[in-house]
């Protein structure tokens, strides 16, 4: 067997329903679409959501919540995500670009460094915030935190 002689499976393959092209066809006259009304007529589209005149779940639901449009959101960077860079790739300058190389961050992600394992090296490390316990672990082991201008 080879591509050439491939064939679909017995009974799976049907014609298309060609509507509208005579009364002979038996498809002819309303193309199966009933009598008037918006469905029978071309160019119809049923709105997204359309339940059939029931209330729709979109309405049915009450509205709750709020998405605050001056949220700033960071991407965190925990102190042992450096220490492993630091001790794999030698690195002890750490800047937006750095984690964008190594697959940390993405390129338009806001970078927060937080506190979360234990930092060996002495590095220094440039972000756009701190969280207190992460400034002072890089400080006590004679690194500079400092953030993006």
């Amino acid at each position: 067997m080879d591509l050439s002689n491939l064939k679909p499976a017995k009974g799976s393959v049907k014609n298309k329903k060609r509507l509208g092209r005579g009364e002979g066809s038996g498809y002819g006259d309303t193309a199966s679409r009933g009598h008037k009304g918006a469905q029978s007529r071309s160019g119809y589209k049923r709105r997204v959501g359309f339940e059939g005149g029931q209330m729709p779940l979109y309405r049915r639901v009450p509205k709750y919540g709020f998405k605050n449009p001056f949220r700033v959101q960071y991407a965190a960077i925990n102190l042992d995500t450096i220490q492993k860079l630091a001790d794999e790739k030698g690195i002890a300058t750490f800047d937006k670009n750095v984690f964008i190389e190594n697959g940390v961050v993405g390129k338009h992600d806001l970078v927060k460094v937080l506190g979360r394992g234990e930092l060996k090296s002495k590095v220094d490390v440039k972000a756009d915030a701190f969280s207190n316990s992460a400034k002072q672990a890089i400080e006590k082991q004679g690194g500079v935190a400092s953030l993006n201008e």
